[in-house]
């Protein structure tokens, strides 16, 4: 954060972990926000960035720099060969996007959850949904937070394992059926060898329906 101090807490923390721990943290292991508020104030008095919500200070130029620090950390992340035999989680969020966009281009909201879902595997592997959202705290909207939340239950649906009353909870929402479409693209996107966009492609083709909606 002293090099940018534009970024959000739960951002450079994990950031600042990724490097010291290359192998993945546990978030109970990092500091709290006020921690490094008090480190920050210690190290560089007056540097204190902004403490209003990260949803409020967040600019869409932010957002997407943002997103583009999380993605390329994926690239050094492998994966399980049985599961995910495609390889590193970079290459595996790129075919869901592709698969995505495949079946609703125009919904900004639930391809960002299919290029995003997985972020959280470059800071805290064992508990990588709970480490993404942190760290895309403010700068997705609920919706998006939502599926990403909620996508290792349509794995959970599909395989016999979710529980009734969660299924119910699922049933109600509106985005229940593209819940289901996410987790498809999920499984599909782990094929050997297929063409993808790369990052800034794919980030660029979000950009432009967020300009379409007329996104400042």
């Amino acid at each position: 954060m002293r090099s940018s101090p534009d970024l959000n807490y739960a951002l450079a923390k994990h950031q600042a972990a990724r490097l010291l721990c290359p192998d993945g943290i546990a978030a109970r292991d990092l500091p709290s926000d006020g921690e490094v508020r008090e480190e920050l104030e210690l190290l560089v008095p007056g540097l204190t960035p902004i403490d209003a919500p990260a949803a409020e200070v967040v600019t869409s130029v932010d957002r997407f720099r943002t997103y583009r620090l999380l993605l390329t950390a994926l690239e050094p992340v492998q994966q399980s060969r049985r599961t995910h035999p495609e390889g590193d989680a970079l290459y595996h969020s790129l075919q869901v996007f592709d698969l995505a966009r495949e079946e609703l281009p125009y919904d900004e909201e639930f391809l960002l959850a299919a290029l995003l879902h997985d972020v959280g595997k470059a800071i805290s592997p064992g508990n990588h949904v709970v480490a993404g959202l942190e760290a895309l705290s403010g700068t997705i909207t609920e919706r998006t937070s939502w599926f990403i939340e909620h996508h290792p239950d349509a794995h959970a649906l599909r395989g016999g394992t979710l529980g009734v009353r969660s299924l119910r909870r699922l049933q109600a929402s509106p985005d229940f059926e593209e819940l289901l479409m996410l987790g498809k693209c999920d499984r599909q996107g782990r094929q050997i060898g297929v063409l993808v966009p790369d990052v800034d492609e794919a980030l660029a083709y979000v950009a432009e329906l967020a300009a379409e909606c007329g996104e400042e």
